[in-house]
C-alpha cells in the first residue's frame, strides 16, 4: 500500500474516532481502513491503535506518529498547492465547518453550484455545532453563529442568521395565550445546546430589546431532534427560519410572536489568516460571501 496513503487513512480514523466512520468519509470499507492501519504498524514495528468492540485509543506511540503525520500531511498539501497557485486554478479538497442546520438546510444546497464552477476542488464537509479551533482540526474554512471572541481569525461578515418561534397547534391549544415575550416564562420552552439559546430569548419590541430568561425540561444539541419535538407539541422552539419554514407552510407549526422580531444574531466566514490563500479557499469565500452575505 502507498504509505502516503495510510498515513492520510491513519490520520483520518484518529480524527473521526474509528474506521467506520473514517471509511465512510473516504469512500472506502471500515476492513481497507483498518489494513491501512496495520500496514503502518507493520512498517514500525509498533502498535499505535489499541482496538476494541467498542472504542479505539491511541498508543502513545500512535500519539505521537498522528503528531507527526498532521505535519507531514499539512506539508504535502501545501507543496501540492504550490501549482495550484502558480496556475491560479482552484484545485484540491477543502475542509469546510458549518452548524448543523445551516449546513443541511442552506449550505448544502449551494454546494453543487460550487463544485461544478470549480470541478477540481474536493469538499470535507462536516457539521458540528460545538466550538470548532479551525488550526487544530485543520479546517480550512468555517462558517460561525454569534458573537466571535477576539481569536486572531479573519472574519468575512455573511447576512445575519435569522431564527423564528414557532409551536405545534397542539402546543398553542392546551397552554395559555403568548401575546408579549414575557408570558414565555411560563411556558416549555425547547432549548438548545451550545448557545445563549439554551436559557434567554431576545426580542424587539415597543420598548427596546426584550430578553426573557426561558427554561425547559428538555435540552438538545441538534435543531433537527427539536424540530421532531416541537412537531409533537412538546414545548415551543426557536431555531433558524431555513430549518421551520416548510413546517410552518404545512401547519405543522405556527409562528409565535410574530410582532415581536426575535433579534437576529450574527453570522461570519473564518479562516486562518496566515494560511496561504490559495485559489480554493480564494475561490469559496468569494461563492460564499455571494450566497450568504448581504444583499442590498
Amino acid at each position: 500500500m502507498d504509505r502516503l496513503q495510510s498515513m492520510s487513512v491513519f490520520a483520518k480514523a484518529v480524527e473521526l474516532g474509528s474506521f467506520s466512520a473514517a471509511g465512510e468519509a473516504l469512500r472506502m470499507s471500515s476492513q481497507l481502513v483498518g489494513k491501512h492501519v496495520q500496514t503502518l504498524e507493520q512498517h514500525l514495528g509498533v502498535r499505535l491503535i489499541n482496538r476494541t468492540t467498542r472504542r479505539h485509543h491511541l498508543t502513545e506511540a500512535g500519539f505521537a506518529f498522528y503528531e507527526r503525520v498532521k505535519i507531514i500531511l499539512a506539508e504535502v498539501e501545501a507543496a501540492e498547492s504550490m501549482t495550484a497557485i502558480r496556475d491560479g486554478i482552484p484545485r484540491g479538497c477543502l475542509r469546510i465547518n458549518a452548524p448543523m442546520s445551516f449546513g443541511i438546510h442552506a449550505l448544502s444546497k449551494r454546494l453543487p453550484e460550487y463544485m461544478a464552477a470549480y470541478p477540481e476542488v474536493s469538499i470535507d464537509l462536516s457539521l458540528s455545532n460545538r466550538y470548532i479551533d479551525l488550526i487544530d482540526e485543520g479546517i480550512d474554512v468555517a462558517f460561525r453563529v454569534g458573537e466571535l471572541s477576539d481569536s486572531g481569525l479573519i472574519a468575512r461578515t455573511l447576512a445575519p442568521y435569522r431564527l423564528c418561534l414557532c409551536a405545534a397547534p397542539s402546543y398553542l391549544e392546551s397552554h395559555p395565550p403568548i401575546s408579549h415575550p414575557n408570558d414565555l416564562v411560563t411556558h416549555e420552552c425547547l432549548g438548545f445546546s451550545y448557545t445563549e439559546l439554551r436559557t434567554r430569548w431576545t426580542f424587539t419590541a415597543l420598548e427596546g430589546e426584550v430578553t426573557v430568561p426561558v427554561s425547559g425540561r428538555l435540552m438538545v444539541d441538534s435543531g433537527e431532534a427539536l424540530l421532531m419535538v416541537a412537531r409533537a407539541g412538546m414545548g415551543l422552539l426557536l431555531q433558524p427560519s431555513e430549518l421551520v419554514k416548510e413546517d410552518l407552510v404545512a401547519g405543522r407549526l405556527i409562528e409565535v410572536l410574530s410582532e415581536y422580531p426575535i433579534a437576529t444574531r450574527p453570522f461570519h466566514l473564518l479562516y486562518v489568516p496566515d494560511r496561504r490563500m490559495t485559489p480554493k479557499l480564494r475561490s469559496f469565500v468569494d461563492f460564499a460571501v455571494a450566497a450568504f452575505g448581504i444583499h442590498t
